[in-house]
């Protein structure tokens, strides 16, 4: 037997395993991966819909600043004829906290949103290096199933090292 023209005998049961551990992924891996993808959507889909509700909270301070700005503006005539330094302290003050206030707002929800992102990737990553140990396990279970496939696996793992010594010294 050759390594380039395998036994039909091989290629069968290799063919059965194949298919065997095809369906099972396609049963029982498969929906199991697109279902957490799918919540995981779904979890930055809120986020999203979260970070657009801060946004319009956002513009409606930035219209109540101008409001604010324009009922100060008013009363800056009136505040002007009593005291035209007391009128410029009272429209900064409302500037800047409707300013600050907006500012705060944005910052948290960008952190928010971030945060949320980093989460979610760092669980897929867990999840999916999970499934692939838990394959690879399968798959080397399989493979170290028999006397003669391990005592092979062996020897050429010995050759190999001896291989990688002699070419070393």
């Amino acid at each position: 037997m050759s390594l380039l023209m395998p036994d039909f005998g091989l290629l069968f049961w290799m063919l059965i395993a194949f298919g065997i551990v095809f369906f099972l992924l396609v049963k029982y891996g498969f929906p199991a991966i697109t279902k957490s993808v799918e919540q995981r959507r779904e979890f930055i889909d809120s986020s999203l819909k979260g970070a657009q509700r801060a946004e319009e909270k956002l513009a409606n301070l930035e219209k109540e600043s101008q409001v604010l700005i324009a009922e100060a503006n008013k009363e800056q005539g009136r505040l002007l004829r009593e005291a035209g330094a007391e009128r410029e302290k009272i429209i900064a003050e409302a500037h800047n906290t409707a300013a600050q206030k907006a500012q705060q707002e944005l910052d948290f929800a960008r952190q928010q949103i971030q945060r949320e992102k980093d989460e979610a990737l760092l669980s897929v990553r867990r999840e999916v290096a999970e499934l692939s140990c838990n394959i690879a396990e399968k798959v080397l279970r399989d493979e170290l199933s028999d006397k003669n496939r391990q005592m092979e696996m062996i020897e050429k793992m010995l050759n190999e090292v001896a291989k990688a010594q002699n070419s070393v010294n």
